[in-house]
C-alpha cells in the first residue's frame, strides 16, 4: 500500500502510523528510509536548507519513530536507513553527513529507551548503492566513466551496492529472528569503512 505523506508537516507521522494500523491491524516494523540527498560547499550552505535537510532526514525520522512505537503494542523493529557517511567524511557532505550521524545516534539511544517495551532499534548504514539518484550523479559528471571508476576502485569489494543488497540487512534486522540484536549499525558498503 502506498499512502503519500511530507513528513515535514505536522501531523503526517501520526497520520502515517494510523494508516498502516487500519490496512493491516497492527504495526510490526518500522523502517526509517525517507530522506532528502545535499551537497553543497560547508561554509555556502544556508542556514534555511541547512533546516529542510535536518527537518527531512532527522526530524521527520525521530517523529514516525516516535508514532510508530507507540503503536507497537506487542514490540516491534525499527531499521533506520544512515549511510556510510554518519562514519566517515567526505567534501561537500557535511550536512547530509550530520543528518545521519543523528539518526545513528537516536538509533542506539532508542535501542536503550525503548527496550523495556520489547522495541528493538537498528540501523543500516548503506554506502554507494546504484540507484537513479547516483545515475544521475554519474551523468553529471565530466567523465561517468572515469568518475565510476574511482568509486569502484574505493570500494573494496569493487562494486556497488545493490538496493536489494540494502533491502537484505533490513529483511535481516527486521523480523523476530533477530530478536536479540538492537542498538547495531550494518555497514552495506562493499568493505568502504572498514578500510
Amino acid at each position: 500500500m502506498f499512502v503519500p505523506f511530507d513528513l515535514t508537516e505536522d501531523g503526517a507521522a501520526d497520520a502515517l502510523a494510523d494508516a498502516a494500523i487500519d490496512k493491516f491491524g497492527r504495526l510490526d516494523v518500522l523502517v526509517n528510509n525517507a530522506a532528502l540527498d545535499h551537497t553543497d560547499d560547508l561554509l555556502a550552505v544556508s542556514v534555511a536548507d541547512v533546516r529542510k535537510v535536518f527537518e527531512v532526514n532527522s526530524i521527520s525520522a525521530i517523529a514516525v519513530l516516535q508514532q510508530c512505537a507507540q503503536r507497537m503494542d506487542r514490540g516491534g523493529s525499527v531499521v533506520n536507513v544512515t549511510s556510510r557517511l554518519a562514519s566517515i567524511g567526505v567534501p561537500s557532505m557535511a550536512v547530509y553527513s550530520a543528518t545521519k550521524g543523528a539518526l545513528k545516534a537516536l538509533t542506539t539511544a532508542a535501542a536503550v529507551e525503548l527496550a523495556p517495551r520489547g522495541i528493538r532499534v537498528n540501523a543500516v548504514a548503506p554506502g554507494m548503492t546504484r540507484t537513479p539518484l547516483y545515475e544521475a550523479w554519474l551523468r553529471d559528471q565530466p567523465d561517468p566513466a572515469h568518475s565510476e571508476r574511482e568509486v569502484l576502485e574505493a570500494i573494496p569489494m569493487a562494486r556497488l551496492a545493490m538496493p536489494s543488497d540494502v533491502a537484505a540487512a533490513v529483511s535481516f534486522l527486521a523480523p523476530d529472528e533477530a530478536a536479540y540484536i538492537t542498538g547495531a549499525s550494518i555497514p552495506v558498503d562493499g568493505g568502504y569503512t572498514a578500510q
